[in-house]
């Protein structure tokens, strides 16, 4: 007497990332194409704590808070301004790239960025440091990696990823010179 055994062939189970109202997507790009020149308005109220902590509030969200490392004189509770602007670029990359694959259709199962970026700070925020001009100061090179997984091939995947960043309004802002004021209030 023989037993056949019947070996199952693996199950691969794919979970995909939350999605996004696609229907309320297209609405939105339909309203951009219809009013190309319209624009909205971040607005956030920065309150300094003390040494070099501060809360920034944006609406009714709980309160961003910024300090600085020890080693720049401050008491390292949360992440320095550069990282709190890298997470900002993370931020918006994130949502271009969820954006541009729910309007083509394809589903992510996994999205993670990683940035970096050479900071230069030898002027000492303008407390006697080294004599520097602005374009010396600031990020010097910022470095982004995308780990990205979908129903979709990688080179389908790289184009969803370049598309993002081309229209990313945060990566836009870092790579192009816009008109900047800082004056007292009343």
């Amino acid at each position: 007497m023989t037993t056949a055994t019947a070996t199952a062939a693996p199950t691969t189970i794919k979970s995909y990332l939350r999605p996004i109202d696609r229907e309320g997507l297209l609405q939105f790009a339909a309203s951009g194409r219809d009013n190309p020149e319209r624009k909205g308005t971040n607005k956030v109220h920065t309150v300094m704590q003390g040494q070099f902590r501060s809360w920034s509030y944006v609406g009714i969200h709980n309160p961003v808070i910024v300090d600085e490392p020890l080693h720049l004189f401050g008491e390292n509770t949360a992440p320095a301004p550069g990282e709190v602007v890298l997470s900002a670029l993370g931020g918006c990359l994130s949502v271009g790239i969820t954006a541009v694959a729910t309007f083509r259709q394809v589903k992510l199962s996994r999205l993670e960025v990683f940035m970096e970026a050479d900071i230069g700070n030898t002027a000492a925020w303008g407390a006697g440091g080294a004599d520097r001009q602005p374009e010396q100061m600031g990020f010097q090179e910022i470095r982004v990696k995308v780990l990205i997984e979908g129903d979709a091939s990688r080179e389908v995947l790289d184009d969803i990823v370049k598309h993002a960043n081309f229209c990313s309004p945060v990566a836009n802002t870092m790579r192009n010179p816009i008109p900047f004021s800082i004056e007292l209030t009343h």
